[in-house]
Parts: C-alpha cells; structure tokens; sequence
C-alpha cells in the first residue's frame, strides 16, 4: 500500500507542475494588456508603462511564473489587478459559496442515482427499468442553465417557495441553505443521470459474473447477491464518475452561478476574464486544477479500498 501510495503522490505532483506551467502560458498568450485595459484606450504609453512596472508586468515571462508558484506554494496568491487586495482573500470569500454549492449538488446527485440505478438493473427490461432509463436520458438532454431557467419561474416566481438569487450569507444557514437549493438541483439532476446509467450498466455486468452465479446456487435470492456481492463490485466506475462529478460541479458552474447570481468561483473568473485580471483567473484555475487533481487522487485511493488488487497490480 505505501509503494502505491507513493507512486500516486509522484504523479499528483507532476500533473500540479504541468497544470501550472500550461495555464501560465496559456492566460499570458491571451489578448489585452491588464494595464491598457485598466487605464483605458486614451491613456498615454509612458502612465501604461508605469502601471505595468508597478503591477510587475514588465519582468520576464519565466521569473512571473516563478514568483507565482513559489507563492501559490506558501499560500501568497498575488495581488488582484483590478481590486488591489489579495487573491487568497478573494478566493477564500468564494469558496464558502462554491464548495457548500458543490458538495450540496454532489449529494444529491448521489441520493438520487443510487436507487434510482439499483432499481433499474434489478428490474432489467421491466416498466421500472424503462421509466428509469427514460428519465435519465431526459436528463442528460436537458441543458442544467435551462433547467435552471425552468426552476426560477417554477419556485421563484410562480410558487414563491425559494430565492431566485443571490446568497445572503452564511449568517443564517437556513436562508443560506434556501439560496443554494435551486442552484444544486440545477447541478444535481443532470449528473445524477449519468451516476444512474453508470450504475445501472455495471450492475448488469457486475450480475452476470460467474461469483453471482455460485452465490445464487448457494442459496441467495437475486436481491441478496445483488447487496451483499454485486453492489460493491460495481462501485469502481461509480466512484470514478462520483470523483469527476465533483470537479465538475466546483469548476464548471459558471453558468449556474451567472443565472442565479451567486458569487461563487466561477462567477469570479468570468469577472475576471471581462476584466484581464490575469493573476486572478490564474490562481482561480490553478485552484479548481488542484481540487481536480486531488479528486482523482482520492478516486484512486478509494479503488484500492474497494479492490485490494489494484494495488498490487499498479
């Protein structure tokens, strides 16, 4: 376990340099100059300048990167451009909106794909299997910014039950847990179609072994084989699309987070993009890069758990 283990923390660490060294380059080859934007299209070029020397845009592209890593490594983000207070600061503000965000779409998402493609396989080919799989192929057709659309006039506006937008703070959990309700099932239902047709399809693999066969000839019920052998067998897909769910739901909420106002994460970076405050869209990416990567990290860790063969294979 602890040479799997470390082979795993080797290629985290890899990929975070990588990860770095391409969204450095790739957010400075992007057009607009941070100070020219600032100051406007009638400024002279000697107060650009001057502006670009205070913000260190005139250094060399390598000792910027440098300077960033080396203070993403002790916690120093830089310095937003355009709001001149720290991005650590503006980070941490976000994510109190974003994570609970994800973590909330996450959780229902899962609440509602497990039964729903447990149910599915066990009634393979029956009416409760083709209603499963109906719904969920709605829901992986269904756009989440128009569901999300479709929520608003429905509880917002029509019934009057949830917030249309905005978050008021985590002064009041309740209010703030009512601000994020829409917006998570907005996330949810769409990934927990996928979760359930994921499910439902290792199942059905997972049913058709040769061990569910001898645990039915020992005398379980098809029920039984499928809890107690099946289920956790089948997991190893599902834990992979659990892990990237949950990337996607902390980076890719962008729209979500546009429709219903939040200042979340991914607000942040479209501001920023608008705004060429390129310190801020890099150390924002670089975030959302990492929890990724760690993601996938703790995927693989939870595979050895299921399977101890993985880690003697790997």
């Amino acid at each position: 376990m602890l040479a799997y283990l470390i082979r795993r923390l080797t290629s985290l660490i890899l990929s975070l340099a990588v990860a770095s060294l391409v969204i450095f380059l790739v957010v400075e080859v992007a057009p607009g100059d941070p100070a020219s934007y600032m100051l406007g299209i009638n400024a002279q070029p000697d107060t650009v300048a001057a502006l670009r020397t205070e913000l260190g845009l005139d250094q060399p592209k390598a000792l910027r990167y440098l300077t960033w890593v080396t203070g993403m490594m002790h916690g120093d983000f830089g310095t937003s451009y355009t709001y001149r207070t720290e991005v650590s600061g503006m980070i941490a503000d976000r994510l109190w909106v974003s994570l609970p965000l994800a973590l909330l779409a996450l959780c229902l998402s899962t609440l509602i794909a497990l039964p729903a493609g447990i149910l599915a396989a066990s009634r393979r080919g029956k009416p409760a299997d083709l209603g499963v799989m109906a719904a969920t192929q709605l829901g992986v057709a269904i756009p989440n910014f128009w569901f999300a659309m479709l929520l608003v006039l429905l509880f917002a506006i029509k019934l009057r039950l949830m917030p249309s937008g905005g978050f008021p703070g985590w002064e009041d959990p309740v209010l703030a847990l009512r601000a994020l309700t829409l917006p998570a099932v907005a996330l949810a239902l769409p990934q927990a179609a996928i979760l359930a047709r994921v499910l439902r399809s290792s199942l059905i693999d997972a049913l058709g072994e040769d061990y569910i066969r001898t645990a039915r000839a020992k005398g379980l019920t098809r029920g039984q084989a499928l809890w107690r052998h099946g289920l956790r067998n089948a997991l190893i897909p599902v834990l992979t699309i659990i892990g990237l769910q949950f990337s996607f739901l902390l980076a890719g909420a962008i729209i979500i987070e546009q429709v219903f106002y939040l200042p979340g994460l991914g607000r942040l970076i479209f501001q920023s993009i608008s705004q060429r405050d390129l310190i801020v869209v890099e150390s924002v990416v670089m975030l959302l890069v990492f929890a990724v990567i760690m993601v996938n990290f703790m995927t693989d860790l939870a595979y050895a758990i299921v399977d101890p063969r993985l880690r003697q294979r790997t």
